[in-house]
């Protein structure tokens, strides 16, 4: 399994010298095994994601989390939306309302955006859904429905020899009192569990935290500690705060491990790294 980040910053796009080294771009992965492509999210940083047309790739499946605008304002700039020839499959979580299609079509229309989602020339199939179990290509997705404002899902996927849990907008540690320990009870813990690389919401500082309890997000402190409950061997850390710069984000990562005993590998997430798990 291969893994591009094509952007890991969250809530708006940020530019400058000052996040020039993690990159500006917001949530969007891509995932290669045996010549199939996922992407996960469809942030800004989706329109640097080329597809190689030697590859011949002619279905692309784009995984929505949810559908906050920093994770799907790239989805029209995407080139493979406005190709005929290609088949694409938007997978996104249901919604008690409105289905997918329609709240998309929000986004998708004017005044927001020119181009209808109905006008979009390529072969579009939208699907809805929840706690879910299903397959594309080589890949075993599970989904489920994590603490975040709104209908958010996280996504576990399984290839031929490893596993990636991608749960970027996650805030496991609402509730009375801090992280929880039991698994029962865990938001978020059937997806990440023993995965080879977790990609995981790690926004705030605790001190941070302490003001922005219900937004949806961790604290890196709350980020490590889910990720040694689900014992996972490998984090990146996730949804950089838009305020943040390079050398703060090196600030958070020095003071989490020097006050943090932990199992596994990690590091904050950097925009234009490549993963490869075997």
């Amino acid at each position: 399994m291969k893994i591009n980040l094509w952007g890991v910053r969250g809530s708006i796009p940020t530019s400058g010298p000052e996040t020039a080294y993690y990159g500006g771009n917001t949530s969007c992965i891509d995932v290669w095994e045996d010549g199939w492509l996922l992407i996960l999210d469809g942030g800004s940083g989706i329109q640097k994601l080329i597809i190689n047309p030697d590859l011949k790739t002619k279905r692309i499946d784009i995984l929505l989390t949810h559908l906050h605008l920093d994770h799907i304002q790239g989805l029209g700039f995407f080139k493979a939306l406005f190709d005929p020839k290609m088949e694409v499959h938007i997978w996104g979580p249901a919604s008690t309302t409105r289905t997918l299609h329609a709240r998309l079509s929000r986004y998708l229309s004017p005044p927001l955006f020119p181009v209808l989602i109905r006008d979009l020339p390529c072969k579009l199939t939208l699907h809805d859904i929840e706690n879910s179990i299903f397959n594309i290509g080589p890949f075993t997705i599970q989904s489920a429905y994590v603490i975040h404002p709104g209908p958010t899902v996280g996504f576990r996927v399984t290839g031929a020899h490893s596993v990636l849990a991608y749960i970027p907008d996650h805030e496991p540690a609402l509730g009375k009192s801090a992280i929880i320990s039991d698994s029962k009870w865990l938001s978020g813990f059937d997806l990440a569990v023993g995965a080879d690389l977790l990609l995981h919401d790690a926004q705030y500082t605790s001190k941070e935290y302490q003001h922005k309890m219900g937004w949806g997000h961790s604290s890196i402190e709350d980020a490590g500690r889910f990720a040694s409950i689900a014992a996972v061997k490998q984090v990146l850390f996730w949804h950089h705060d838009p305020y943040r710069s390079d050398a703060q984000v090196n600030e958070m990562l020095a003071a989490f491990k020097k006050d943090t005993n932990y199992q596994y590998t990690c590091q904050p997430a950097k925009e234009g790294m490549q993963i490869v798990l075997k």
